[in-house]
Order: structure tokens, then C-alpha cells, then sequence
């Protein structure tokens, strides 16, 4: 039945899915097409035929002359486009041009499609080419019962005898159509079915970068990218549109569904990126992190993931001014990256004070209160019936009591139900906020008229300390995630028992709040390639390093042949310890190998290298060459490629190479790590060259994962607590011992008889020194390690003793980076930022 109405034809085409458009007609295959994308686009059926046939004539089509007579989009563009990219000289020919007869004599390779009944002659053909005819018109035949036959746009008869190869009609081109057609849908079908799966490569659109010297601020070349829209960054990697969530058009969450649809897929190389002890000259571990994931997919053309931390806004605004690595090896947009990202850690915020908030409440609730009064209030009566919440229900069965009806409780039983008795000195909760205020390190609450008196002291510490955070980065799941939260510990009563978010009824509405910060973010770095960007915990009172969904999604999203690159935060005496024992431990992966970054300078400084104070040029020693202060420093470097190969894994020594650094001091370096048990040390320039700089460190970490893995823990956790601090005291600090103060013996006690001895431990030290000294360069000796306070991170799940004191919320210096930091009304661009 004829339409009354126009169709679009284009209009039409365009409403196929590019996924589904089996036979090439969208507008987004024939762009690709165009311009060459052969690797990932659809072709068209009858031009993928034509070109088949062509090859199978054994003439090579490089170079040729080919005559195209026909335009349409179905067959003479495509058809064009096609011999075009096979390197065919291409003549596009259509019924304006002018001497048409001159032009198809001059063919080596003739397609015609251009629907007029035996147009081409004979005398037109260049002997012996190859003549490919998709026409198909219908003449008068009274041989036939039909009274017509088929034939091309080629006359048939006379062209059989001057060509070399040429298509009958029927017979020809169309069966090829249909066979091209199944094969389209047959290869379709084969990348959905690999990209639901999670394997196969792909088909990410890298971006070049335009580097300029000397290298522009950090916020410039940020600034200079243009970030590709991030659902276009997930169809690239194999994400599916149910598992993305956008925030804006750069960044996004993504699904823990992934893990359920990829199960089965097998996991990535993992890479952990640590360094030397730092030195407030910078070593680069963020920037090398970055360059290394870009070089892995820009140079080595690798699947790859980079999984780091999300910064502070504390930090940002105070010391550091952005955290998204540097030069031309960054996360991008990093104002994004830096500035709030999805509300991760305001969600952290509101989680952590509505604890702290029922902590105080439920105190003073319980001292102005009968038991009968906080029985009545606790457990309501609503329309008449009295009903346990879920919660509730639990804290029964914690506390031995197995009834569930509320009227049945004895006198004493809801004595035992209502009082936590929460003994004030014992609380070890704290309220957060994510920014550096030094006037909140101490505080007194309660001092409002409705309070009673009820005053205590406590403090504010950054989000980023929080348990909370902790949880966040070790969690594996949801439901791990949600027990996590109960368990945590924030006293004891005054009984000795330890008292929890569950008992407080709280970490149920505590998971809701964090039901989204679960998700890792979805960003990208300079040259396309994407990042996880999720969770950052504090590197010395907690472990770190960034999350384990982040790194386990990574690692099924890659496929057995990528690579997943992440960082712990400090140096490897630190993070990378902590990764081991405690990432590693919870999350179960195998890390494949280390990448220690280090730098000339910063080696100096360990050899005795004098101080270096910010806004004064540095002394000369870091500027001109010194092998000898060099080779002292060294022995920090030496140190901490023995603390990775103690745990079984290769170390590639990545030098982050400055422009003062000379060639023997380079090569020093390279050769005493090489010496002292590196698998390879390379020298890098990341930061001037983003991945291309970091190609050769992208190749010996290839080359080092395909060493056997030997990966073992430091420490058995059901070991005592005492030896397990003594263990990394000794093995990776190279302490001669401890020295437990009798308040950290009193406290490991108490976690021992509380049934918490079987956690991994934590340390809390400085980390501007091996030892717990931050004065003490290089590689210390002689030193005995005191454990002042022993700590415990029950949801988290680690024990922390304190090496020393430790500030959980920094402060703001007289010029904080703030200054510099501003938005410029007409654009809306960010300043200030580095």
C-alpha cells in the first residue's frame, strides 16, 4: 500500500541502533567509513560483497585506477569510500560528469551501480579489468514464461569478451549481498556477545595531546583538553547504558552490577604504583600513575584502568591545590576531579555526624531518662501495636535475648535492651568536616541550655580520617558494606563492652546515606583513557589507597590481557605495605607488580641533602650533579625494593626524571636499583610527554607481569597483636624492636579479650622516614620503634597503633592555596587550581 506521506529515508536508517545496523545504511557507520574507521564500523552489504569479489579475482587493488559510476548512499559511496581506504585511486562518476565513456575506459577496476539498463558497452571497458555490475533492470524477453529477464547496467554480451573478470545479472553481486548481509549480522552478534561478556578489545578513541615547551601550569593543559563526553567513554569500554550513571556529561557512577554480568570474565594485570619515603620535593607517584595507564593505552594499545584516590578538599584549599597528577599526565577536567566530584565524601560527612550525633543524644538520653520512660520511647506504641525494628531485633540477639515481643520483656531484660551506659571517656568517634580548621582539633559540646550540663570534650577531624572512608575504599560490596557500618566500634560501656553503630541503631540510615558513594566515579585521563576515581582514605591512620570495587571492576572490565594501574598513597614502608596486607588481604586479588617511583632529587635529600623551604630556589646540590650525595640517598631506594620483593612481587623502578638531572645521574640510579633486586629501573618524562614519555616504563611493566607471581603476606593475622606490629616494625621499617608504652599494652589487651586480635594490622607513623622519626633520611638504623597508643578500626577492619602523633585535622598556614583559587564570571573557568 503506497504512503500518503513523505518518508524520510534518512530519518528512517538513522533510528537503527549503530549496534543493530546490520546493513551499514546509519549515518554514524557511514562517517566512519569516510573516514577510514575500517576496524570499527558496519559496512554496507553490497559494496563489502563488490570489494570481496574483487579480492577473490587475485588482483591486487593497491594503486589501481578504479571508476565508481554511481552515488548513492546504498552502494556508489560506500563503494567509493571503500576502494578509497584499499588504496585505489577513485573516480566517482554520476550524470553530470562530462566524458564518461574517456573516464570508464581508463578504469582498472569498474563498479556500476548507477540503474540504467545496460549503460556501460563493450567498447568502454579497459581490456582485461575487473568489471563489477550491481544493477538490475528488467527487458522484454518473450523466451521467457514471464515475458522479461534480468539484466545489469552493463551490456553483458559485449563486455564478456574485453574484461578480464565481470558479474553476471543474476547471479553476481546479489547472492554476495545476502551473503555479506548474514555476515554483518554474524559479526554483530559475535562483538555484542564480547562486549556483554567483558572480553575482547576496546574500541577506545584516544586523544592526541598538543604538548608545549616548556610545559604550561597544570591547570592550563587541563584546561587545553577537551574530555570526551563520558557515556561515550563507557560505550568505548564496554559498559552498558543501565550500568552508568551521569553526572553531568563528564563524569559518571558506575553499576557494582558489572561484577554479577562479568563473573566470569578473567581479571586484568594489577599494578600497584608506590615510591621512596617522600621529601617535600615530590617524587610524582599521582602524575606517574597517570602517564603509565596512558602510555599502557596509548603506546602498548592495552585495555587499561587507572584506579586512584579522591582528594581532599582540605588539602586543596590549604597545601596542595589539586591532586589530579600533573603535567600532561592528569585526570580530566580536574576542577571536577578536585572539587566535590559526585559528593562522595559529603556523603561521608552526613554519615560520620549522624553518628556522632546519635552518640551524644543516646547519652544523654539515657541520663535523664528511666528505663521504663527510654523502653516507651524506644520501642513506640503505633496504632496501638508495640513492634522491635530489624535493628533492634539484632542488638536482642548480640545482648542473649531471644524473645521478639516487646510486652514480654522482663524488668531486667529491658534494663539490659535500653542502657548502653556508654562510658564518655572511652568514645573515640569524632565529628568530621572536609575542610583544614585547626580550631576544631579540640571542642567542647553540650553547652546549649536544653543539654543539662551534659559537656564533654572531643574534636573534628577531616572526612577523609573517618572510618567511614575506610570502610568505603575496603568494602566489596553492598552487603559488606552494610555490616561494615555496623560493626563499627565508638566506645566502650562502662562495663568494658564494646559498643557499635548497631547497638546504636544507626547503620542502617548509615548505608542509605552512602548507597551512591559506593559506585566508583568514571573520569578519564588527557589522552582518553579511563579512570576510576573512588574513595581516599587518610595514607598514615588508615591504608591508603583507593577502593577495591573500583579495582575489582577495573580488573573484569580490562580483560586478562589489560592491565589495571593503581596508587597507595606515601611511601612503600606505608601504602604499599598496607596494600598487601590489608587491600590485598580483604579483596583477595593477586598484584602482579610494583612500580617504585623515584627521583634524583629527592634521593639527594635522603643522602643529607640540605632543607629545602618552599618559595626559595633550591640549593644548589639538587641542581647540579652529585654523585655522591646521590649514592648515599640511594640506600632509601634500596630499602624499599627490598620491602616489595618481601611480599613476592616484581618492582620496576620508575625515575621521574627532571631537567636537571644529568646522565650519570641517571644512570647511577638505573644501575644500583638493577643491582639491588629490581626487576628494571627506566627513566620517565611522563610529565613533559605524557604516555609517550612513560612508553618505555609501560613496556618493562609489561614484560614484568609475565614473570611468576610468588605473592605472599608479611604476617599470619591470628599471630598476636605485639608480633605483628613487631614483624612490620622489623621487616619493613629495619627497627631492631618495639617499645609498647603500658597505655598501648592496656589498649591491646582490651582488643584481645574483646575478640579483636585477628585483624590485620595498620600502622599510624609519620611518613617522612622509614623509622618513626621524621628527621631520620635514607635508611635508618639502630632504632627501636615506640608504640604510644594502639587503636582499632573494627568496621574497617584493622588494628592502628601510633607511632607517634598524629594530626587528623590539618590547619590552615597563613597563605593557603586559596589565594589563588577563583572563577571567572563570564566563562566560568576555574583558576588557581595546580
Amino acid at each position: 500500500m503506497e504512503s500518503v506521506n513523505t518518508i524520510d529515508a534518512h530519518l528512517v536508517t538513522n533510528s537503527i541502533l549503530p549496534s543493530k545496523d546490520v546493513d551499514g545504511l546509519h549515518q554514524s557507520n557511514a562517517g566512519k567509513l569516510a573516514r577510514g574507521d575500517l576496524d570499527d564500523v558496519m559496512l554496507p552489504c553490497t559494496p563489502r560483497g563488490c570489494l570481496e569479489l574483487i579480492k577473490r579475482t587475485g588482483e591486487s587493488i593497491h594503486g589501481k585506477t578504479a571508476v565508481v559510476l554511481g552515488r548513492s548512499k546504498i552502494v556508489g559511496s560506500p563503494m567509493a569510500d571503500l576502494l578509497t581506504w584499499n588504496h585505489a585511486t577513485v573516480t566517482r562518476c554520476h550524470s553530470k560528469t562530462q566524458n564518461i565513456q574517456d573516464v570508464v575506459k581508463s578504469a582498472d577496476i569498474l563498479v556500476v551501480a548507477i540503474g540504467k539498463t545496460q549503460f556501460v558497452k563493450g567498447d568502454w571497458i579497459k581490456p582485461g579489468s575487473v568489471v563489477i555490475d550491481c544493477g538490475i533492470n528488467s527487458i522484454p524477453d518473450a523466451t521467457k514464461k514471464s515475458g522479461k529477464r534480468l539484466v545489469g547496467d552493463v551490456d553483458f554480451d559485449s563486455a564478456k569478451d574485453v574484461a578480464g573478470w565481470i558479474t553476471p545479472v543474476p547471479g553476481g553481486v546479489g547472492p554476495m549481498t545476502v551473503a555479506m548481509l548474514l555476515q554483518n549480522t554474524f559479526e554483530q552478534a559475535r562483538r555484542e556477545m564480547e562486549r556483554l561478556g567483558g572480553t575482547g578489545k576496546w574500541s577506545l578513541e584516544l586523544m592526541p595531546l598538543a604538548l608545549k615547551t616548556p610545559v604550561p601550569s597544570d591547570l592550563e593543559v587541563a584546561q587545553s583538553q577537551v574530555p570526551k563526553n563520558i557515556d561515550l567513554l563507557a560505550r568505548e569500554i564496554h559498559l552498558l547504558p543501565e550500568e552508568v550513571d551521569l553526572y553531568g556529561k563528564k563524569k559518571a557512577k558506575v553499576s557494582l552490577s558489572v561484577l554479577d554480568r562479568l563473573k566470569h570474565q578473567k581479571n586484568g594485570k594489577y599494578i600497584v604504583v608506590t615510591g621512596i619515603t617522600p621529601t617535600p620535593l615530590g617524587e610524582g607517584k599521582s602524575t606517574t600513575t597517570i602517564g603509565l595507564a596512558q602510555a599502557l593505552g596509548s603506546q602498548l594499545k592495552k585495555n587499561v584502568f587507572a584506579c586512584v584516590r579522591q582528594p581532599s578538599q582540605g588539602p586543596t584549599f590549604g597545601i596542595k591545590g589539586g591532586a589530579a597528577g600533573g603535567g600532561y599526565s592528569q585526570v580530566i577536567p580536574m576542577e571536577e576531579f578536585n572539587l566535590h566530584l559526585t559528593g562522595d565524601i559529603h556523603a561521608i560527612t552526613a554519615a560520620n555526624n549522624l553518628l556522632a550525633a546519635q552518640i551524644d543524644a543516646r547519652m544523654f538520653h539515657e541520663a535523664t531518662q528511666k528505663d521504663e520512660d527510654l523502653y516507651r520511647r524506644l520501642v513506640p506504641d503505633i496504632k496501638g501495636k508495640r513492634n522491635f525494628s530489624k535493628i533492634q531485633l539484632g542488638r536482642l540477639q548480640r545482648i542473649g535475648i531471644t524473645k521478639t515481643v516487646p510486652s514480654e520483656l522482663t524488668p531486667e531484660e529491658v534494663t539490659k535492651f535500653v542502657r548502653l551506659d556508654i562510658d564518655p571517656d572511652t568514645v573515640t568517634w569524632q565529628r568530621v568536616v572536609d575542610t583544614n580548621d585547626r580550631f576544631l582539633r579540640k571542642i567542647t559540646v553540650g553547652q546549649g541550655p536544653l543539654e543539662k550540663g551534659k559537656t564533654r570534650q572531643c574534636q573534628f577531624d577531616i572526612t577523609v580520617a573517618s572510618e567511614i572512608m575506610a570502610i568505603l575504599a575496603l568494602t566489596t560490596g553492598l552487603r559488606d558494606m552494610r555490616e561494615r557500618l555496623g560493626k563499627m566500634v565508638i566506645g566502650s560501656s562502662r562495663a568494658g563492652v564494646p559498643i557499635t553503630a548497631d547497638d546504636l541503631g544507626v547503620s542502617g540510615a548509615l548505608a542509605v546515606l552512602m548507597k551512591d558513594a559506593i559506585r566508583p566515579n568514571l573520569m578519564q585521563t588527557l589522552e582518553g583513557t579511563p579512570v576510576f576515581v573512588h574513595a581516599g582514605p587518610f595514607a598514615n591512620i588508615a591504608h591508603g589507597n583507593s577502593s577495591i570495587i573500583a579495582d575489582k571492576i577495573g580488573l573484569k572490565l580490562v580483560g586478562e590481557d589489560g592491565f589495571v594501574v593503581t596508587e597507595a598513597g606515601f611511601g612503600a614502608d606505608i601504602g604499599m605495605e598496607k596494600f598487601f596486607n590489608i587491600k590485598c588481604r580483604y579483596s583477595e586479588l593477586i598484584p602482579n607488580a610494583v612500580v617504585l617511583v623515584a627521583t634524583v632529587r629527592a634521593l639527594k635529600m635522603h643522602g643529607g641533602g640540605p632543607t629545602v623551604t618552599a618559595g626559595v630556589p633550591l640549593p644548589k646540590e639538587y641542581v647540579e650533579e652529585n654523585l655522591e650525595l646521590l649514592e648515599k640517598g640511594c640506600s632509601n631506594l634500596r630499602k624499599q625494593i627490598e620491602n616489595a620483593n618481601k611480599f613476592g612481587v616484581p618492582v620496576v623502578v620508575a625515575i621521574n626524571s627532571f631537567v636537571t638531572d644529568t646522565p650519570a645521574e641517571v644512570a647511577l640510579v638505573q644501575k644500583f636499583a638493577r643491582t639491588n633486586g629490581a626487576f628494571d629501573a627506566v627513566i620517565c618524562s611522563h610529565w613533559a610527554k605524557g604516555g609517550a614519555g612513560a612508553a618505555d616504563l609501560a613496556a618493562a611493566v609489561d614484560k614484568a607481569t609475565q614473570q611468576p607471581t610468588n605473592f605472599k603476606f608479611l604476617y599470619d593475622v591470628k599471630l598476636p597483636i605485639e608480633e605483628k606490629i613487631a614483624t612490620i616494625a622489623k621487616e619493613i621499617y629495619g627497627a631492631d624492636g618495639i617499645d609498647v608504652l603500658p597505655e598501648a599494652q592496656e589498649q591491646i589487651s582490651r582488643y584481645t579479650k574483646q575478640g579483636f586480635n585477628d585483624l590485620p594490622i595498620c600502622m599510624a607513623k609519620t611518613h617522612l622516614s622509614l623509622s618513626h622519626d621524621p628527621t631520620k633520611k635514607g635508611e635508618p638504623k639502630g632504632f627501636t620503634v615506640p608504640i604510644r597508643e594502639v587503636r582499632a578500626s573494627i568496621g574497617a577492619g584493622f588494628i592502628f597503633p601510633l607511632l607517634g602523633t598524629m594530626t587528623t585535622m590539618p590547619g590552615l598556614s597563613t597563605r593557603p592555596c586559596f589565594y589563588d583559587i577563583d572563577i571567572d564570571p563570564d566563562t566560568e573557568e576555574i583558576v588557581g587550581l595546580s
